[in-house]
């Protein structure tokens, strides 16, 4: 399944990257005295549906989507450093249900770059990212037993490699033979459970606990990203991002894929549409599932094997840049 999802990656990405050369051929410039940039933008996508003796029936519901994106850039000559903010949630409300998330991110990337000239497209550059999530999670209608919540998952990936891109703003690629992934897991019942590949806690023959679950986990691996944006048709824009991560020690050979496709159209300087998808395959990430529990007639989850994650999204709303 790993390889399968690797293989529509590559393809995809392949047939995306074949598109303008100007990317490849476009002259760089080099600024000769420092220069910072920072780009704010924040949005809310808003989408309701209201019913009133509706004959086909149906239920009232409203959504909310509310991101945050700042980047900050610096360029001196042959070095450049790139920051990233990216934070967003969304909460649905139903008919008769309570209020449910939708979406939840808290991701800061930074990236630093360096050539020997103006000649080579080819960066010395290092990497730092870190991800989680703000509030707690549910495998709704369960809202009892909670599955995630802030740093359980955390996730941060530190390392060193080389980064290939003639117009490195739009289209890159980047390999370090060397990225240290570290997954933390601070909540204690999920720690205790083994959640998200960490090691589980140790418990006697009568249930007694002997040793806490592991709250830190360490790989040590190798890690292919590529980055792409660009304007397709008037008003019409795509960034693709996909990685791909093997720990040395940890089944080498099982991949980690990461791959994240955005439409957007933009309306006018305030509106816009979105259309995207993420998807996701990580071995360490077991599927949870509810069974019932034949001697207490309860639902429990039991947990499976590592699955094939996909998220969409389609969404209208404004963005304001500050």
């Amino acid at each position: 399944m790993t390889r399968f999802v690797v293989i529509c990656c590559f393809i995809v990405s392949f047939k995306i990257f074949a598109q303008p050369d100007s990317l490849f051929f476009k002259q760089s410039t080099i600024p000769l005295t420092p220069i910072w940039s920072q780009d704010n933008k924040f949005g809310v996508d808003i989408n309701q549906v209201a019913f009133v003796n509706w004959n086909s029936g149906g239920v009232n519901s409203i959504a909310a989507l509310f991101a945050l994106k700042s980047a900050l850039k610096y360029q001196y000559r042959h070095f450049i450093w790139d920051n990233l903010l990216d934070a967003r949630y969304g909460v649905n409300s139903q008919q008769n249900q309570e209020l449910r998330k939708t979406d939840d991110l808290l991701e800061v990337r930074s990236s630093l770059g360096y050539r020997k000239n103006k000649f080579t497209n080819w960066y010395y550059s290092a990497r730092f990212s870190f991800k989680t999530q703000f509030a707690k999670g549910f495998n709704y209608p369960n809202t009892d037993n909670v599955i995630s919540k802030f740093m359980a998952p955390g996730y941060l990936f530190v390392g060193g490699g080389v980064e290939y891109g003639k117009n490195i703003e739009k289209l890159s690629t980047y390999f370090s033979p060397l990225t240290l992934k570290s997954t933390f897991v601070l909540d204690e019942d999920l720690s205790n459970a083994g959640s998200f590949g960490v090691a589980p806690a140790e418990y006697d023959n009568d249930g007694n606990l002997i040793a806490e679950g592991e709250r830190v986990r360490k790989e040590l691996g190798i890690l292919l990203t590529s980055a792409y944006e660009a304007e397709l048709f008037q008003n019409i824009a795509i960034r693709n991002l996909v990685s791909f991560y093997t720990d040395y020690i940890n089944d080498f050979g099982n991949i980690d894929v990461d791959w994240e496709l955005v439409f957007d159209f933009k309306v006018n300087s305030f509106v816009r549409a979105t259309l995207g998808s993420h998807l996701k395959y990580d071995n360490d990430v077991k599927l949870l599932v509810e069974v019932e529990d034949p001697e207490n007639d309860e639902l429990e989850f039991a947990e499976e094997g590592a699955r094939v994650q996909w998220k969409q999204i389609l969404g209208v709303g404004v963005i304001v840049g500050f």
